[in-house]
Formats: C-alpha cells, structure tokens, sequence
C-alpha cells in the first residue's frame, strides 16, 4: 500500500466512523453481544499450536484488494470459511474494509452465526476464531466490530500515532479481544514490543511501493524474537515452499495468508502443513 493509498484509506475510514458514529454511538453497542457469536480465544488458539510445534494458518478471506484489484469474482465469504475450516486452518482474517477492500462486517456475522458451541463442530457448525481486518483508529471500532462477531482485532502501526494505537490496544483488552499489531519496519517492531499481550504480525508488503518482500520477516525478526506473544508471517506467502523457508530461518510458526490460496481455493498445497 503506497503511503498516498494508506493515507487515502484513513482518511475515508475517518469519515466513515464520524458518521456511523453518529447513527450508532458507543453506548448503544451491546456490552454483552448475543451469545449465538461463541467467542474464541485467538491468540489461545495459535499459542496451543505453537506448544504443540505444530503450525497456524490464519487464513484470509475477501474480495478485492488495493494491490491486486478483485481476487473473488462470485464472493461468498461464508463458502470460503467452510473451505479454509475443511483445510484445517487455526483461524480466519475475515476483510471488513468497505471502500477499497469491499468487505463488511456483516461478513462476521454470516460466518459467526453458523458456530454454535453447544454443537460439535462441523461445517455448519465452524468452531473457529476471527480476526476482523480492518483499519482501526477509533477504540469505537473495537466494540462495534465484537458486536459482530471477532475474536481479534489488527493495529497498522504505519497508520495509527502511538496514542491511538495505545487506545485500541487497552480497549481490545478491556473487550477480552485478542490483538495482532501489525509492523513492517525495524523503527515499529521496536515499538510493538510495548504491546506484550499482541500477537506481532510481521508485514512483507513494503507499503510505499505495494511490493512484497519474505525478507522483510528475516530482516524483523531478530527485533522480536524476544517478544513473548506469537509472531506471524504476513503477505507474499505463495506456497508451502515459502512456509517452511520461513520457518526454518526463523522458528515462526505462524502464517498470515490470503491472496495465494484465494486464487487457487480448490487446490492449494499451502494447508498440507498443517
């Protein structure tokens, strides 16, 4: 994402949650949202994999992107969920993006809505948690998204001050939400290391030049290898080559992934990790 488009993508977000704000102020968000939502534990579900030195897919699911221009023609997130749940994957990035990525939160919902934990699990009854993808800048966004449904939320360090990411971090907190803060310079993983309850997401995708890079995880990584939450791989992942590449070189076990498996949905050898 060039910093002209992150900057575009904010600035239409701002405007949007004024104005939605408005329509639905904070107070009227339900602190207790139903409990047909069968919240997980996110970063629980990844830490179980880790102990058991098993890999994670968090497996991403939407229309369009900036980058690539539309990834899913005929776009039906809830039969994409069943897929990636049929394939194993840990938990799904679920795009809610409205403008540049197409998504919306009611795709949670949708996906959400089928987990009913009194039930086994099956694909219709998908036990998994949900990241809510999007571009965080009120602590609004927080409650209004686990209203819907997710299980975790994501902070773009390169598109937050350090007080508004600081604002949504405590507040995911307070909302029992899960947390990936999300770098992709050494300059921000140093300062996600303030984050100690986060999952750390390393971004491949230079977002000056919407190029991807693996070596952006080899060059981060040794600035969080400290850090006592899960570390994720993210973007330009096309292939379980790549996973394991990456996993050798620095021990990370966990894989953000959407565009590559999006384009090849009936048959990806990526899930044959897990």
């Amino acid at each position: 994402m060039s910093e002209n488009i992150l900057q575009n993508i904010i600035k239409k977000k701002e405007i949007r949650i004024a104005e939605l704000k408005k329509k639905k102020p904070l107070e009227s968000i339900p602190i207790h949202p139903p409990d047909s939502m069968n919240y997980m534990n996110f970063k629980e579900a990844i830490e179980n994999n880790i102990k058991g030195n098993n890999f994670s897919i968090i497996a991403e699911i939407k229309k369009a992107s900036p980058s690539a221009g539309i990834l899913v023609e005929n776009y039906k997130p809830v039969d994409i969920a069943k897929i990636y749940y049929m394939n194993g994957a840990t938990c799904l990035s679920v795009l809610t993006e409205e403008e540049f990525f197409l998504g919306n939160l009611s795709h949670i919902y949708k996906i959400k809505s089928l987990s009913n934990p009194m039930e086994p699990p099956s694909l219709d009854n998908m036990h998994i948690p949900i990241l809510c993808k999007d571009f965080f800048i009120d602590k609004f966004q927080v409650k209004l998204s686990k209203s819907y449904g997710a299980d975790a939320i994501l902070i773009i360090l390169a598109g937050v001050n350090e007080k508004i990411a600081d604002e949504l971090y405590q507040e995911a907190i307070n909302q029992k939400m899960s947390v990936i803060v999300e770098v992709h310079t050494v300059d921000e993983a140093k300062k996600s290391l303030k984050y100690h309850d986060a999952l750390i997401g390393i971004n491949n995708r230079n977002l000056k030049t919407l190029e991807t890079n693996i070596n952006t995880t080899y060059d981060i990584h040794d600035v969080l290898v400290n850090h006592n939450g899960p570390l994720i791989s993210e973007s330009g992942i096309k292939s379980k080559e790549d996973v394991l590449k990456i996993r050798n070189s620095t021990k990370i076990k966990t894989f953000l992934i959407g565009e590559s498996i999006l384009k090849n949905l009936d048959n990806n050898n990526i899930f044959s990790i897990l």
